[in-house]
């Protein structure tokens, strides 16, 4: 039986979550050299992973300073999400407007009720309403498929497992928590890989589930809209303006959005977090010329064209 390319990637994501979980708990157990360390690396991934579920949306608007928009007072834009909102099968989420000049978008919410949108001025300035469509259908797919919520826990649970190395390597400023490390916090090897190993580690397992879902919401935005290729001129858009105007925010809320939005200099810290712009534009091109070819049985279907 064929499997699909949506149920691949949810299995991927699922297998990168679960490696995400497995380094804190090998933390854990390097830590502490025994069962018990085991216990306590399955306590803190599970108390990240629940702190996320519920404050994550609230930590990301805030941190982009997005204001809540009534249909009052954006009823074009209102009216536009609302029946994207209704193609894709979802109830009408919060509409927020980002006060930055600087063109992105991002979707965040534990699931589909809960879930907000949220779009920069530069973002309304600067596109078309086919573009426009485009971007918000992509970010309504990350709602559709729980992006919003996989992308709030690993990248709760890979800052949380950075900080932690730092709080039990670094000296007498937290001298009581690393007394619990006992000698085993001393050894060179468990500070390598608590600096450096799982650090990294986290980070690339973060880009994997990144690069995995904005290639799926990248297909639903075609699907939803019908106009891949409103999507491709919004990406060359955006991947240009986003860096001659980058944001200003923390940086552990870069992959949530349609592109990178901060300079160049901070990619080597978000560790490519999203796929190749030009990768993006050649599989949507890809869907736009499978829909466009005469339809017959031995044809291929777009998610087929875009796997091969």
């Amino acid at each position: 039986m064929e499997i699909s390319t949506a149920r691949i990637n949810q299995v991927k994501t699922l297998l990168l979550l679960v490696a995400l979980g497995g380094l804190i708990v090998l933390t854990g157990y390097l830590l502490v050299g025994n069962e018990q360390g085991l216990y306590y690396g399955l306590g803190f991934a599970a108390l990240g992973s629940f702190a996320s579920w519920f404050y994550s949306d609230r930590a990301a608007l805030s941190a982009f300073k997005a204001q809540p928009t009534s249909r009052e007072r954006a009823p074009e834009l209102y009216d536009q999400i609302e029946v994207l909102s209704d193609r894709a099968g979802l109830p009408m989420p919060t509409l927020y407007i980002v006060p930055s000049e600087s063109p992105n978008a991002f979707a965040t919410g534990r699931d589909p009720n809960h879930a907000a949108v949220a779009v920069t001025e530069g973002l309304l300035k600067l596109l078309s309403k086919e573009e426009l469509d485009a971007v918000v259908a992509h970010e309504l797919t990350h709602v559709r498929n729980r992006d919003t919520l996989t992308q709030a826990v690993a990248g709760t649970l890979a800052g949380a497992l950075t900080y932690l190395g730092r709080i039990l390597t670094f000296g007498s400023l937290y001298f009581p928590v690393t007394r619990l490390a006992g000698r085993r916090g001393k050894n060179p090897i468990v500070i390598l890989f608590l600096l450096v190993i799982a650090p990294v580690g986290a980070g690339l397992i973060r880009m994997a589930i990144s690069r995995t879902r904005e290639f799926a919401a990248d297909e639903g935005a075609a699907e939803i809209t019908g106009n891949p290729l409103a999507l491709v001129t919004a990406l060359e858009k955006l991947e240009a303006m986003a860096q001659k105007v980058p944001m200003h925010g923390n940086p552990a809320f870069a992959p949530m959005f349609i592109v990178n939005p901060l300079s160049k200099e901070s990619l080597v810290k978000l560790f490519l977090s999203h796929p190749p712009t030009a990768d993006r534009i050649e599989r949507l091109e890809a869907i736009a010329q499978a829909e466009a070819a005469p339809s017959s049985p031995e044809a291929p279907t777009a998610t087929e064209a875009v796997a091969a």
